[in-house]
């Protein structure tokens, strides 16, 4: 008899054997999750459906080449659950009142979606988090301008810097593709780092947001030095050595 997994489980394996492998195969996931082909293939279907592979005969392909960013949609269901926790730690650090910027990405659409019952200023760097927040009579939604990255919506561009030149926020929470004690926080996309670093300028305090697996990655960009970060919220998995140097540069570091 076959064990239950949820769903959210299966194509969190999924998608790590894809980005690890390139390829998987239907019969190989079945044996490994202990289900059914057929649940493997609706699986795989779905995921498909949402641009995060490519079906294949007998399974699937990898849209991404493996030094790529991943796509918006696979990081989505990437460790939801600890996105979650680290999300209301993060909105629990921010009193009502304060003038926010909330990143892109999907932490930072985390985020945007714990911030939506308080009485905050908030303006988000993504399409996404502005759609989650919009939703709100208590949130006071600013917008940048700027362009949009396709499939990201993250906004970038010399008009998103300059709106948040023109401002001063009392908070920003910080997402990243990339984080070590050494190169500090890091992005793939140089249009989308240099927000970032206009949204650390303008802001009074940095709240980054960073699952454990972000530890393991260095990106392109420089986003940020360690010690420019005030307080950083990841989960259990982060390395302790690595923690434990951030907390010696003087960060809060706080474990969701």
């Amino acid at each position: 008899m076959f064990s239950v997994m949820r769903g959210q489980s299966r194509h969190q394996h999924i998608l790590d054997r894809l980005h690890s492998e390139g390829r998987v195969d239907v019969a190989d996931l079945a044996v490994a999750l202990e289900t059914s082909e057929v649940t493997i293939r609706r699986d795989l279907d779905l995921l498909a459906e949402q641009g995060t592979l490519r079906r294949i005969r007998g399974g699937a392909v990898s849209l991404m080449m493996r030094g790529d960013e991943l796509p918006f949609a696979m990081r989505e269901v990437e460790s939801v659950e600890a996105k979650q926790r680290i999300a209301a730690v993060a909105a629990g650090l921010i009193h009502d009142g304060e003038a926010v910027v909330v990143d892109s990405g999907t932490s930072g659409l985390a985020v945007a979606r714990a911030l939506t019952d308080r009485q905050l200023t908030v303006m988000p760097l993504s399409l996404h988090g502005a759609v989650a927040l919009s939703a709100s009579s208590s949130v006071n939604l600013l917008l940048p301008g700027g362009a949009t990255r396709f499939g990201e919506g993250a906004m970038v561009g010399p008009l998103a810097e300059a709106s948040l030149a023109a401002l001063r926020f009392d908070t920003v929470v910080l997402t990243c593709c990339g984080l070590s004690p050494e190169d500090g926080v890091t992005a793939h996309d140089l249009q989308d780092a240099a927000v970032k670093r206009a949204a650390v300028t303008s802001s009074r305090r940095i709240i980054l947001v960073a699952e454990g697996a972000k530890f393991t990655r260095t990106a392109l960009a420089t986003v940020c030095p360690t010690d420019r970060i005030d307080v950083l919220v990841t989960d259990e998995t982060a390395p302790a050595d690595a923690l434990g140097r951030f907390r010696d540069a003087g960060v809060d570091v706080q474990v969701a």
